[in-house]
């Protein structure tokens, strides 16, 4: 016999990693939104861009890929043995926590140009864990893709709403701003 694992028993170690991952990443992603919050009076006075999608997107949007990320890293994580897979699971912890940081520093901090380059690590370290994801399981990779497109379009988003904002930037989270012209 040449197998390490029956199929049955792989699909089994999948399921497992897939009902811990799944649930965690979503809440995490929940968590992390807490931690700052479009409803502010100081992102309510940005000026929006025309790419700017209605609100009520981002949350379904963020719900199915952070389920797609949970399966990802389910595939990976049920890899055992797998040559690569726990330096590409400790890849994806540093990415996915630079991903949980974007909405503390964007809403939170006020840093719009902050959160700018957070957005391009963020896509920087998405495409190493792709390509390593790639290594063990491809299918993982693959359901990377949609989250690596609306990481770019949130860099793009983030990129005009700093452009159309420059005074903005490191606004006081109080929402009290102080200007003075000479």
């Amino acid at each position: 016999m040449n197998m390490l694992a029956s199929r049955g028993q792989l699909r089994a170690s999948f399921i497992r990693w897939a009902l811990f991952t799944v649930p965690l990443c979503v809440l995490l992603g929940f968590l992390a939104g807490m931690l700052g919050s479009p409803d502010t009076a100081w992102f309510q006075s940005l000026a929006k861009p025309d790419i700017y999608p209605e609100p009520k997107w981002f949350g379904i949007v963020w719900t199915i890929l952070y389920a797609m990320i949970g399966l990802s890293v389910a595939l990976v994580a049920s890899a055992w043995g797998a040559r690569g897979r726990t330096a590409a699971l400790w890849v994806f912890a540093v990415h996915f926590l630079l991903n949980l940081s974007w909405s503390y520093v964007f809403f939170g901090a006020q840093q719009i140009a902050g959160a700018l380059f957070l957005l391009v690590a963020i896509v920087l370290t998405l495409l190493v864990v792709i390509a390593l994801f790639w290594r063990v399981r491809k299918l993982a990779a693959v359901l990377l893709l949609p989250y690596l497109a609306w990481v770019c379009f949130a860099t793009a988003l983030n990129y005009q709403f700093l452009q159309l904002n420059p005074d903005a930037d490191g606004g006081d989270p109080d929402g009290a701003v102080e200007r003075v012209r000479i």
